[in-house]
């Protein structure tokens, strides 16, 4: 049998997906334990046990100096910055890209410059959002909006314009004006492919955002990571990362049930 038709049964596909997570791991421990007997005092790789002690400290022992469990507290404030800007985000891509791929009257400006603006490196124009948005809460948030908006709105134009003509010429021979025929017809089509986008920026909707932080914040995941390297705790950045990494996980996973079970009938819907 060829390769590529060989699919792995139920017990080797979840082998398989342990194996890897399992290798890593095992490679770090060793080394972790090699370096901390050579010097107990290293930092570079912390025990489990280090890291165990430092989440602990931070999840369940309230700061001396605030009175508050900073790995709770860090988490909400970022994950309120995510959502608001995913939100916004979600809400104008979809707005522009209804109206690019739709309308011509609109597509023939907003099409080029969404292809602009989704060509420029978001980190660069992070200066000018400080400048002009100052150092609170809205320059984080319109750094996610204008670093995912741009993508989020041409990834809905191009599926707009997948749209068979039939269906249009249908609904338009029906009596369909332009606002129904976008409401009815366009915007149906175009939701679980919204979220499937969604799912594919949040990457760099988390980059962005931890960037910000890192830069201008008093609290936050990125906030922390930034603020403990100057102590070289890996026992805290280590385990930041990995919880960072499960969140944006179960956001992936999230968005994904959610689209499988409001858009059974999408094709996309199950990958």
């Amino acid at each position: 049998m060829r390769l590529i038709n060989r699919h792995p049964d139920r017990p080797s596909r979840l082998l398989l997906v342990i194996l890897p997570f399992a290798l890593v791991l095992f490679a770090y421990f060793t080394g972790s334990a090699e370096r901390l007997a050579e010097n107990p005092n290293d930092k570079l790789l912390p025990s489990a046990v280090q890291m165990t002690d430092a989440v602990k400290r931070l999840a369940f022992v309230a700061d001396s100096r605030t009175g508050e469990y900073l790995l709770w507290q860090d988490t909400a404030s970022s994950l309120q910055r995510l959502a608001i800007g995913l939100g916004i985000s979600a809400l104008a891509g979809l707005c522009l890209g209804i109206a690019a791929g739709t309308l011509p009257l609109f597509g023939a400006p907003l099409s080029p410059l969404l292809t602009v603006l989704s060509m420029v490196p978001p980190l660069a124009i992070l200066p000018i959002l400080f400048i002009v948005f100052g150092l609170g809460e809205l320059s984080k948030v319109m750094l996610i909006v204008i670093g995912i908006t741009p993508a989020l709105a041409r990834d809905l134009e191009q599926r707009a314009r997948e749209i068979p003509v039939e269906l249009l010429i249908k609904a338009q021979t029906l009596g369909a004006s332009t606002w129904t025929l976008m409401l009815r017809v366009v915007l149906p089509q175009l939701l679980p492919r919204l979220l499937i986008s969604l799912r594919l920026m949040l990457g760099s909707a988390w980059l962005f955002l931890i960037a910000a932080e890192a830069i201008a914040s008093t609290d936050g995941l990125g906030y922390r990571i930034f603020l403990v390297r100057r102590y070289l705790a890996m026992d805290v950045i280590l385990p930041y990362v990995v919880w960072i990494t499960l969140l944006a996980w179960l956001m992936d996973w999230g968005l994904k049930q959610l689209t499988r079970r409001a858009f059974p009938w999408y094709e996309g819907a199950a990958k």
